[in-house]
């Protein structure tokens, strides 16, 4: 008896869970439709289990239906069906709040289409009326007027724009570098240039002359109209997705990026050239190149080796009667880039791209020395008419040592001077005094570029030293004291913390040299060096001067005051190369020194230096010969 009641529970479950599967597909069937559900479980395999009698048969085909799975086919137990049904009841509700939000998303696009068209219709009508009535109106063409006479007022011309060099002799102190930039691109094989040099020398001015002298020869490349294209890497900004590209040139879609209107109603792309472009047949000027995006470089270098520029756009079918000739042209063959780069850099060379250092041949512009700023100052005075006397020019050029900031200094006292004077000389040149250009320097706020000067004298335990920022060498003041140590052999050596690590060895150096040179212990001294101003030195190239200063201020014999040196000096006493020799030499001219000192390693290749003594030298007793000639003297006298 209780097996029978336990059978006819079941039997009364299973009718109920017959029901329930029942009743949902009824509810599908309400949903999609008789047929459209039908079609639905034949193509998902399940339409022979929802006739089937059996439940378990029914429940696969449910699930089949709800969950669009033809590949269910594990048959569920009793027990299990009930929590199955339950997960096909949620999945129904969500499909039905999916349709439902579906359906108010549609009905609103509906709605929006419908009044894009309506403003669409709108505009079409807008537009056959100014066809005709023509486009101008009242308001249009009183700003046409307006706009008339704003171009006719017209301010008198940059004085910087008017001193710039005109011609290839008025760049100053370039000689060099100029020469080197000539052969390069006034050539039949022209080649792709570097231009190195502190800013303010004359590299913009360079290129742009070099290529008009280069027009004019009968073996160079260049027409008569080659174009000079200018512009800044450190400008250049681009879009990796290629939206935008001014320097090699980007594609414009019909929808979004202002592809012309007529080509924007056809839905046809259109190219837009790039700087590279413009440059074709002539140089393309890039400054500050070291600048430029490290990606836009890699860019630009597949350019240089191409000669050409694709373009490529999703828009864009090749099979479209309507696109034009030369858009068809500009996707199919590409864009002409066949150009000379000329690039200028204040960066270092091992700052640039070495792939693009590969690919360029190299040019040196030298900083200014003070005579050479006098010589710009005195060739603009008399291109702005104006009469400066030598000892403003020289003021000029004790407070920069960049041409173009000269030249806006002199413009500027030109400005004083014409305030004093209240009106333009009807004949001859104005007068610009001494306190014009001080008046100038003093609203500029500027102080001398040099502070340290070279004197006809000699000082104990003092000399000087050279270093190199960027392209700018520059005179180190080194001293040095000495005192009996305060306890026999426990002498102490110090110098300023801020002048840095490598500065600190060569003071360990120069106190094994001495001591193996000449014998001198340290030990019994207390010596201090100081590098004045607290410069921070990043090489060992100061240890000739520190130990000369050292040197002097131990042994009490005078150094002269009129010679800079440099070098590495070793345990052993000699004088080992170091780095940036030109721009030491230039910035040892800049302080007057008469003399400098350079390490005999570094001779190869170093040609005649106007204005200024070079001599080489190769261990430290040599340098003493220069910069103390009576050490010898003094030393057997001791």
């Amino acid at each position: 008896m209780a097996q029978k009641g336990k059978d006819t529970l079941r039997f009364d479950n299973e009718e109920i869970l017959k029901r329930r599967v029942g009743a949902m597909f009824g509810f599908l069937a309400s949903i999609y439709g008789p047929e459209k559900l039908v079609l639905k479980a034949g193509k998902l395999g399940a339409l022979s289990g929802m006739k089937s009698p059996d439940l378990l048969q029914q429940v696969i085909a449910l699930q089949k239906v709800v969950y669009e799975d033809p590949t269910i086919q594990s048959s569920p137990a009793i027990e299990e069906i009930p929590a199955i049904l339950e997960d096909c009841q949620d999945e129904i509700a969500e499909h039905i709040a999916r349709q439902s939000i579906e359906q108010e998303i549609e009905e609103r696009v509906s709605r929006k289409m419908q009044e894009k068209h309506e403003e669409y219709i709108q505009e079409i009508k807008r537009e056959i009326l100014l066809e005709d009535m023509g486009p101008e109106t009242e308001e249009t063409q009183k700003k046409m007027r307006e706009l008339i006479k704003l171009e006719r007022r017209t301010l008198s011309r940059s004085a910087l724009k008017l001193l710039r060099p005109r011609s290839l002799k008025d760049i100053v102190g370039q000689d060099r570098a100029i020469q080197a930039l000539l052969t390069k691109l006034a050539s039949p094989y022209p080649q792709h240039v570097i231009l190195y040099g502190p800013p303010g020398v004359g590299k913009t001015s360079a290129a742009r002359l070099v290529l008009e002298a280069a027009k004019n020869m009968p073996f160079s490349p260049f027409s008569k109209d080659a174009p000079f294209i200018e512009t800044d890497g450190a400008t250049l900004r681009w879009d990796p997705r290629e939206i935008t590209n001014p320097l090699l040139g980007s594609v414009h879609d019909p929808i979004y990026q202002g592809a012309r209107r007529d080509l924007a109603e056809g839905g046809i792309p259109e190219p837009k050239l790039g700087l590279v472009t413009m440059a074709t047949g002539g140089v393309l000027f890039i400054d500050e190149i070291g600048e430029m995006d490290p990606l836009l470089q890699n860019k630009l270098l597949k350019v240089l080796e191409d000669k050409r520029v694709s373009f490529d756009s999703s828009y864009y079918d090749p099979d479209d009667p309507r696109v034009p000739q030369y858009v068809r042209h500009l996707f199919s063959h590409g864009a002409p880039a066949d150009f000379v780069l000329v690039g200028a850099t204040t960066r270092d060379p091992e700052e640039i791209s070495p792939a693009l250092r590969s690919r360029c041949a190299e040019v040196f512009f030298d900083a200014l020395t003070p005579a050479h700023i006098v010589e710009i100052v005195k060739g603009a005075a008399r291109r702005l008419r104006a009469k400066i006397p030598e000892e403003a020019c020289r003021l000029i050029a004790d407070h920069t040592i960049e041409g173009r900031k000269a030249v806006g200094l002199l413009a500027d006292a030109y400005a004083v001077a014409l305030h004093k004077a209240k009106k333009l000389p009807e004949r001859g040149f104005l007068p610009i005094s001494v306190e014009d250009v001080k008046e100038a320097i003093e609203a500029g706020r500027l102080l001398p570029s040099v502070t340290v000067k070279a004197k006809d004298a000699e000082e104990v335990g003092k000399t000087f030293g050279l270093g190199v920022l960027g392209y700018l060498g520059s005179v180190l003041e080194i001293e040095a004291v000495s005192f009996p140590a305060r306890e026999p052999g426990k002498g102490t050596m110090r110098m300023n913390d801020t002048a840095g690590s490598m500065v600190k060895d060569s003071l360990f150096n120069a106190a094994a040299a001495l001591r193996k040179i000449f014998d001198i212990d340290l030990s019994r001294w207390d010596v201090q060096v100081n590098i004045v101003g607290g410069a921070k030195i990043d090489g060992p190239s100061a240890g000739l001067a520190i130990t000369l200063a050292i040197f002097s201020a131990v042994t009490g014999l005078p150094l002269r005051q009129d010679i800079a040196v440099t070098g590495e000096v070793s345990l052993r006493g000699q004088v080992k190369a170091i780095g940036g020799v030109y721009e030491k030499i230039y910035g040892a001219k800049q302080a007057g020194m008469n003399k400098i000192i350079v390490p005999l390693e570094n001779a190869q290749g170093i040609k005649e230096v106007r204005g200024i003594d070079v001599v080489f030298v190769s261990d430290l007793k040599e340098a003493l010969e220069h910069v103390c000639p009576r050490w010898r003297e003094a030393l057997s006298c001791a």
